[in-house]
């Protein structure tokens, strides 16, 4: 799936990762559900793969409902 509902917007792996990073990606993955629940309110995470630079890969984490997001950095 390309495109999701996150904190009531449509965003796309581009934004999304954005949203986490600061600042748009070079390439982004797509949005899957991470299977796990946001660790602030309880609502489902979303997960997108990108790169914030050539030589990087991140994942993000990102729940849909709240503002809380992480990577694995």
């Amino acid at each position: 799936m390309s495109n999701r509902v996150v904190e009531g917007r449509m965003v796309t792996p581009e934004r999304l990762a954005e949203l986490v990073e600061g600042e748009r990606p070079l390439e982004a993955e797509s949005i899957e559900d991470a299977e796990m629940a946001c660790p602030e309110c309880g609502e489902n995470v979303l997960s997108v793969g990108y790169m914030p630079s050539v030589t990087e890969f991140v994942t993000a984490y990102k729940c849909q409902e709240c503002s809380w997001s992480d990577t694995d950095r």
